[in-house]
């Protein structure tokens, strides 16, 4: 039986097999390779959105208005002042009196809370019973709305009623006006965000701790090392990194320090940070210069004073922990 055969025309080649097959080829390693290189950045892309959206613009913005005299009322009317904003603010002594509170209040709060979450995580890295419910109540506090815990703990710190200076009349110590005096302001402060951040960094301390490898505390135990010994020579050296990681958080959580001092000054409607200052902080004082002095651009011009502050302090950070790496 004959079969018929086409031909092409003539002048022209016939079809080669292969070039038919190679362009869906070469598509499909295109896509490949778009798919490999292409996918990671699609995963991420939500993320800086949202920060180009949320932090980036409202950061550039901000300086921006710290540039310009701006009143809250007419924020379309913008004067320009150049660096005006800033040079008053260095000589400013509400600023200065501000930084200073929010230090003091920062290294009250921040040392005892990082030493109790320390001693709490190493208790609770043993087996014992009801574990997981200590846990958990360790993040009640964090759980709690800040708002909630300073109105509890403005009224245990009350000069009359409170129940700490019905424990001190206990022993015979005359009752404490915690709010009007400096110290005793900051301390009560700082016990707030003691007991709201504990728990929170003993988690974090703890989920640490159980990662290093048991045969560390074995090889410790063998060579004779007390429990003690175990924890400042295992544990410490072994979350290292944890605790560094919670002090750059602890840092920045007191420079921002707002709601517990607003609360405990009697809310937005009262004095924001005590009668005389005596317990203002960065945060306060740019809620006072933007809402209720009406001041937007020196108010930004504090927020960004805040950042600079952030900077200055991952800076010397960074230096110390160069130095301790060459010296070691």
């Amino acid at each position: 039986m004959a079969t018929s055969t086409t031909r092409a025309p003539a002048g022209e080649e016939p079809p080669s097999p292969t070039r038919t097959t190679d362009a869906p080829r070469r598509r499909g390693a295109l896509l490949h390779r778009l798919d490999v290189k292409g996918a990671p950045y699609a995963f991420v892309a939500p993320f800086f959105v949202v920060f180009a959206a949320f932090s980036f613009y409202p950061l550039v913005y901000t300086s921006w208005i710290s540039l310009h005299r701006v009143e809250l009322a007419t924020l379309d009317v913008m004067e320009w002042v150049a660096l005006d904003n800033y040079v008053e603010l260095w000589g400013d002594e509400r600023f200065w009196n501000a930084l200073a509170n929010t230090i003091t209040i920062g290294v009250i709060s921040t040392v005892p809370q990082l030493l109790m979450a320390l001693g709490l995580a190493h208790l609770l890295n043993y087996r014992m019973r009801a574990s997981l419910f200590f846990r958990v109540a360790s993040l009640v506090p964090y759980a709690t709305s800040v708002a909630a815990a300073a109105l509890v703990f403005t009224m245990i710190f009350e000069r009359d009623f409170g129940m700490i200076n019905w424990a001190l009349g206990t022993v015979g110590i005359d009752p404490v006006d915690w709010e009007a005096d400096k110290w005793p302001a900051q301390v009560a402060i700082s016990t707030i965000v003691i007991w709201r951040w504990t728990g929170y960094n003993a988690l974090l301390y703890l989920a640490a701790m159980q990662a290093i490898p048991a045969d560390r505390y074995e090889a410790a135990s063998l060579d004779g090392a007390s429990r003690w010994k175990q924890f400042t020579h295992v544990t410490v050296p072994g979350i290292r990194s944890t605790i560094v990681f919670t002090i750059v958080l602890s840092t920045i959580g007191a420079t921002q320090l707002f709601g517990e001092p607003l609360i405990f000054g009697q809310g937005p409607n009262g004095v924001t940070g005590g009668a005389d200052n005596q317990y203002q902080t960065l945060g306060l004082l740019l809620y006072e210069e933007g809402w209720k002095n009406y001041q937007m651009g020196r108010s930004a011009t504090v927020a960004w004073a805040m950042f600079l502050l952030l900077v200055l302090v991952f800076v010397v950070q960074r230096l110390i922990k160069r130095l301790r790496s060459r010296t070691s």
